[in-house]
């Protein structure tokens, strides 16, 4: 189970594609609407979450947590109690942690960067705490995944699917991309 968490002022792409490559890579995804089962993102979209913060179980079941980006949705995310014991119980558990644009600032606070290498949105390295900035546009050390923004969203997702299904995963779910992208030419 993948939980990605969505909070007021989200990034619309980097909060669905992730769930949409995912999904596509039969991964059991649940997006956590933190501000109730309707959210809305940073450009005004609203989407229907699957669960509400006092839905979810934290258990071995769980194998990854995702933190889009967006402002304030970032900071929604960083000030919610619930969203902060996952992210613990995860780095507890050595389950996935997965980060893009400003979200990499709150694993940076929690000191969870400190020895890695990390990217983030620019302007936001400082709060990489700890961490090596990466010069990739996604990075991936141990149990932690950041992503530099919305840009690089479909990369982020499939770095990491390949983390929790194998790399043959990622480039399979990767070459269906392309076959539909070639096809709308």
């Amino acid at each position: 189970m993948v939980y990605v968490f969505f909070a007021d002022g989200f990034e619309e792409i980097e909060a669905l594609t992730p769930v949409d490559v995912l999904r596509r890579a039969d991964v059991e995804v649940k997006t956590v609407g933190v501000t109730g089962k309707t959210v809305t993102g940073s450009h005004g979209i609203p989407v229907q979450a699957d669960l509400e913060l006092s839905e979810i179980s934290l258990d071995h079941a769980l194998e990854a947590v995702v933190l889009p980006g967006g402002m304030p949705g970032t900071l929604n995310l960083e000030k919610n109690e619930t969203v902060q014991k996952t992210v613990a119980f995860a780095k507890e558990n050595d389950i996935l942690l997965a980060a893009i644009c400003a979200a990499p600032s709150i694993l940076g606070h929690l000191g969870y960067l400190n020895g890695k290498q990390a990217i983030a949105f620019p302007g936001f390295e400082t709060a990489l705490e700890g961490a090596t900035i990466s010069e990739a546009p996604v990075c991936r050390d141990g149990q932690i995944i950041t992503g530099k923004g919305m840009g690089v969203a479909t990369e982020f997702a499939l770095a990491i699917v390949s983390a929790l299904r194998g790399r043959a995963k990622a480039e399979a779910v990767f070459n269906t991309l392309q076959c539909m992208e070639r096809c709308a030419k």
